[in-house]
């Protein structure tokens, strides 16, 4: 089953060229089942590349997906048209009575800022307090997972001595949880940031479980008992050159940074990243639709109300 967006998104046409099953919302409306309803809150200032990545894995499954991408009102995008928002995207504001099978909260370029300093701080805490009710699951990513960590559960974020930046080793440390069927003994995660969270402030938490971790980059994957918040520290979406234009654009500003780590052949900028992520990402996101999402949320997502 495809994903379905709107005909003129630019990722339909990205996705489609990578034959990936995207479908027309008109065509989409004439199926007489009801498709997964799946929210981004997308807080990247690049949010193009940001949708497309995470459509591109969310299309990865027999089941029709249908995407609300939502901005915040409380902060005004430099690096995204006025008009792409507009004809794409919608706000909290008009979404707040609907309910959601499942909410991704994506990560932002201000990790290291306190999140009440965060401009947009006040309407991403109703943001994630609304997901309590209205979403049967919520994913949270990088900057996303610590904000959401932080008000969920006050734990706060710390930072680091220096950028995480490249792709490292995980392992499963509970290997009988849905998300995480299917998985390796290691597998592969890019990470590019400059805070994380103590993997003992996360155990001191009796709601919470720790799903996987590095050895190097730390806590990656956690989530509450019930599986209904999901907190993911890495960005396993990420493209093959996402890292490479970070490394780029932090030279060209004079920013000092090192190459990422096990991303390029013999670590040398000048030659073609290797993909190692994308097989666990992909794996990751299907088990999230299916064993997560599909298999637990009611069909009448108006019982959600209920239920929490």
């Amino acid at each position: 089953m495809p994903i379905k967006i709107p005909n003129d998104l630019p990722a339909f046409t990205t996705l489609s060229k990578e034959n990936i099953f995207v479908m027309q919302s008109d065509r989409a409306t004439g199926q007489d089942i009801r498709p997964l309803k799946i929210g981004i809150v997308n807080l990247m200032p690049t949010k193009i590349e940001t949708e497309t990545q995470l459509l591109r894995l969310l299309s990865n499954t027999p089941l029709q997906v249908d995407i609300t991408l939502i901005y915040t009102e409380t902060h005004l995008s430099k690096n995204t048209t006025h008009e792409h928002l507009q004809n794409f995207y919608t706000t909290f504001d008009k979404i707040k009575d609907t309910f959601f099978d499942g909410i991704f909260i994506t990560g932002a370029p201000v990790e290291k800022l306190e999140f009440e300093e965060v401009n947009y701080w006040n309407e991403l805490c109703q943001i994630m307090e609304w997901t309590k009710t209205h979403a049967f699951c919520t994913v949270h990513i990088c900057w996303g997972a610590f904000a959401g960590l932080y008000y969920h559960y006050g734990i706060q974020k710390r930072l680091l001595d220096k950028k995480l930046f490249g792709v490292f080793p995980h392992k499963v440390k509970v290997r009988n949880h849905p998300l995480m069927n299917g998985f390796d003994d290691i597998f592969y995660v890019p990470h590019s940031r400059y805070t994380e969270v103590s993997i003992e402030d996360i155990e001191a938490v009796r709601q919470l479980e720790m799903l996987a971790y590095s050895e190097e980059a730390g806590a990656y994957i956690i989530a509450d008992r019930a599986d209904r918040q999901i907190f993911i520290t890495g960005h396993a979406e990420y493209d093959r050159d996402t890292l490479k234009n970070e490394y780029l654009r932090d030279v060209d500003k004079g920013i000092e940074i090192e190459v990422p780590k096990n991303y390029f052949p013999n670590n040398d900028p000048s030659r073609t990243p290797l993909i190692s992520w994308h097989g666990h990402a992909s794996l990751m996101y299907s088990n999230w639709l299916n064993f997560c999402v599909y298999q637990e949320t009611p069909f009448d997502l108006s019982e959600l109300a209920k239920r929490f």
